[in-house]
C-alpha cells in the first residue's frame, strides 16, 4: 500500500519545512515538493505538523512483578501506543535467575509474536551474570539486543550486585552495546521500608517516603562510577528528581558518557497524588516514587539543555481493583507500576511544546530520535530483532 501525504509542515530533531511525504510499504521512499505519484491513499496534511513517530524506549509488557503481571499484553499495550502516536516500542525479557538469558528471549518473543501492532524489539534485564556465561551478552548483540538492564533495586528478586554490574559493563563495553540502570540503593531502602512497616506506617504515601531522593542520587552517582571505571556508556532510566539529574550533570560535565531519560509522571505528577483519600494513593505506586513538586522544574531544564536526553515512559500497568489491592494493608505489597504509552506524546506536546518549555523540535527529539540513536535503531526503523 502506498500513501502521499501533501502540504504538511514536517518537523525533525534539525529540520522544519514544507514537503510532501510519499510512503511506499510502510517505508518513506520519497520526500519533495509538489509530489505528484499515484498512491492508494492521499492526505492532505495543510495546517498540520508531520513528525516521525514515536520511539518509547521504556515498556513493560506482560510482566510479571509483585505476585502479578502487568495488565497490558503486547496486543492491547501496543494497540495503546499506535493511538498515542508511538511507532516503536522497546520492552525488556527478563532473565531468570540462573537460567540463560538466551531462554529469556525466546520466552519474550513468544509473548509478543503476532500480537503487535507497531515495531518492537528488547532489552534484556540481568538478574546475574557469571564468568562462565558472560558470552551470552555477545550472543545476544549478535541477535540484536544492543542493551542490557540492571536494577540496584528490588533485593531478592532484580537486584545485582555492584561485581555483577561491574562484570557486565565491562562486557557490554567490548561489545559496544549499551547498560541501562535502575539507579536506587535498594539495600537501604529495604531497611527503611522495614522500619516503617514496624511502625505500622502501611499508607500508599510510605511507598514515596521510603523512597528519599537521596538514595536515587546515591544509585545514580555509583553506577556512573563503576560505568566510568568499566569504560562503556551507561544510560540512567526513569530518573525522578533533581539530587539525581546533579549526578548526571556533574558527569557529562567532566567527559562520562552518561544519559537518562525521565518519564511524564515525574514532569507532570507529583506526591500529593499519595496523599488521596482511602486507598486511591495506590494507582500512582510505581518505582522511582512521585516526588515533590520543586523537582519538576529541574527535570524540564535538564531536558531543555540535554542532560536528559528522551522521555519514556516504563509503561507498567497493574489494574486497581485485585492487584494493587494485593498491598492494601501493606504498601510494599502494592505491585509497583502505572500506565503511559498512549498518552506521553500528547502530555509532552501540550505541556512541553505548548507551554513554551520546549521546540518543536526538541519535542521530536525527546520522543523519538533521542531513543532511536541510544539503541540502534537511527536513521532507519525497522524492527529490532
Amino acid at each position: 500500500m502506498s500513501v502521499l501525504i501533501k502540504n504538511g509542515r514536517i518537523i525533525t530533531a534539525v529540520d522544519d519545512y514544507m514537503a510532501d511525504v510519499f510512503i511506499e510499504d510502510e517505508i518513506i521512499s520519497v520526500i519533495g515538493k509538489s509530489l505528484d505519484m499515484e498512491a492508494d491513499k492521499v492526505i492532505d496534511a495543510k495546517g498540520r505538523l508531520v513528525m516521525p513517530g514515536g520511539v518509547d524506549p521504556h515498556t513493560h509488557l506482560d510482566m510479571p512483578f509483585g505476585g502479578a503481571v502487568s495488565a497490558d499484553d503486547f496486543e492491547s499495550g501496543t494497540k495503546a501506543a499506535a493511538h498515542g502516536g508511538t511507532t516503536t516500542i522497546i520492552d525488556f525479557a527478563i532473565q531468570t535467575k540462573g537460567k540463560s538469558t538466551k531462554e529469556a528471549l525466546d520466552t519474550w518473543h513468544e509473548k509478543a509474536e503476532g500480537k503487535t501492532a507497531i515495531d518492537y524489539g528488547f532489552h534484556m534485564i540481568l538478574t546475574d551474570m557469571e564468568e562462565k556465561r558472560i558470552h551470552e551478552m555477545k550472543d545476544l548483540a549478535n541477535e540484536g539486543i544492543t542493551s542490557y538492564k540492571l536494577f540496584m533495586a528490588y533485593p531478592g528478586v532484580l537486584y545485582v550486585d555492584d561485581g555483577t554490574i561491574y562484570r557486565a559493563m565491562r562486557k557490554a563495553g567490548e561489545d559496544g552495546t549499551v547498560i541501562c540502570m535502575h539507579a536506587e540503593n535498594g539495600i537501604v531502602i529495604d531497611e527503611i521500608v522495614k522500619e516503617a512497616l514496624k511502625k505500622g506506617l502501611t499508607e500508599p504515601k510510605y511507598h514515596s517516603l521510603t523512597r528519599p531522593t537521596r538514595m536515587e542520587a546515591e544509585g545514580v552517582h555509583r553506577a556512573i562510577c563503576i560505568a566510568e571505571v568499566a569504560d562503556v556508556p551507561v544510560y540512567i532510566v526513569h530518573l525522578s528528581s533533581a539530587d539525581a539529574l546533579q549526578e548526571v550533570v556533574l558527569a557529562r560535565d567532566r567527559g562520562v558518557h552518561a544519559f537518562a531519560e525521565t518519564c511524564p509522571q515525574y514532569l507532570f505528577l507529583d506526591y500529593t497524588a499519595y496523599e488521596k483519600e482511602g486507598f486511591e494513593g495506590a494507582k500512582y505506586v510505581m518505582t522511582p516514587a512521585l516526588r515533590h513538586k520543586d523537582n519538576q522544574e529541574a527535570l524540564w531544564r535538564g531536558l531543555s539543555f540535554g542532560d536528559l536526553q528522551s522521555i519514556s515512559t516504563d509503561h507498567c500497568p497493574f489494574c486497581f481493583k485485585e492487584q494493587k489491592e494485593l498491598g492494601i494493608n501493606d504498601f510494599s505489597k502494592i505491585p509497583n507500576g502505572a500506565p503511559g504509552v498512549e498518552n506521553r506524546m500528547s502530555l509532552v506536546y501540550n505541556g512541553g511544546v505548548v507551554a513554551g518549555r520546549i521546540s518543536l523540535n526538541k519535542f521530536v527529539e525527546l520522543t523519538s530520535t533521542a531513543a532511536a540513536k541510544t539503541f540502534g535503531i537511527f536513521p532507519k526503523r525497522e524492527p529490532l530483532l
